[in-house]
């Protein structure tokens, strides 16, 4: 028999994370004021990348760690004469955090509901940042009078633990990612209602070939869209139809019915569409 891997001890002191209920009730204020805060329209849309074409969060991290990263080389490998530039480096940073922390609660707020893990560790995560953010703040002060390395490298420590969690939540819970981009289409033209099972203004969600679809008649039209929401996964059949469109009922992104393209967000990514016919009595689809 071959050895086994075991599972690295970072891999199970998330899972512990995830089962902290203690953390529910924190987590749940703090997600439902960044609801509030944060509601559908154009700044959640801008907030989540809707205009981008993928989340907005991981690029602005990017900028903000990065700046913070490179400050702390500087530090230590720079000598005295990159104690200006790194001061700056830090300042660079601090500017990106607001709208970095923005992005990220706006994500975290939209995926928390009902999912306990992702509420858990993503609260982690927050705290972490802000413990971070809040150590090179101190820094960048302290820097006035010749110090502040220390500190700097304490808030990099901090923040690497809070990059950690940031990517579990990415890769390993799904967050930010596309919710249709793992789905198996059939190629072929499938059977799934028959041709008087769907009347004028209704739409159902039916299974093509163990893919969840949402068909819908709509103007004497058929239309049909992969039927979990490719913002969190939200069912599209549950949703509203309007003139050729369908509104996600958990966070509100509407798609175009002809071809999935997305209207308004908070979703960054269109539906996969699919064409539809009827055949003899049957109403058939296929991945387009």
């Amino acid at each position: 028999m071959p050895e086994r891997l075991l599972p690295p001890g970072n891999r199970a002191l998330v899972r512990k994370l995830a089962s902290l209920d203690a953390l529910d009730a924190p987590a749940k204020a703090i997600a439902a004021q960044a609801r509030k805060v944060i509601k559908p329209g154009p700044v959640k849309e801008a907030l989540s990348g809707s205009w981008l074409g993928h989340a907005l969060h991981p690029l602005l991290t990017d900028v903000t760690i990065g700046s913070f990263t490179s400050a702390v080389m500087l530090d230590w490998v720079g000598g005295r004469d990159a104690r200006p530039a790194a001061r700056r480096l830090i300042g660079i940073g601090l500017l990106s955090t607001p709208t970095t922390v923005a992005t990220g609660y706006s994500d975290w707020a939209d995926s928390e509901v009902g999912d306990d893990s992702v509420r858990r560790i993503g609260i982690v995560h927050a705290a972490s940042n802000a413990t971070g953010a809040t150590l090179f703040a101190a820094s960048w002060v302290r820097r006035r009078n010749g110090g502040g390395r220390l500190l700097a490298l304490a808030g990099s420590g901090v923040m690497a633990a809070a990059a950690y969690l940031g990517g579990h939540l990415s890769f390993g819970e799904g967050i930010g990612v596309d919710q249709t981009a793992f789905e198996h289409p059939p190629e072929d033209w499938t059977p799934v209602l028959g041709s008087g099972d769907l009347a004028e203004g209704d739409k159902r969600c039916v299974m093509a070939d163990g893919t969840a679809v949402m068909v819908a008649r709509l103007g004497g039209e058929l239309y049909a869209l992969s039927d979990h929401c490719s913002h969190r996964g939200g069912p599209l059949h549950e949703g509203e139809l309007g003139d050729g469109t369908i509104t996600c009922p958990w966070h509100a992104s509407v798609f175009d019915l002809r071809d999935g393209a997305l209207v308004h967000g908070p979703a960054a990514y269109p539906q996969p569409a699919w064409d539809v016919r009827v055949s003899g009595d049957r109403i058939e689809v296929r991945r387009r």
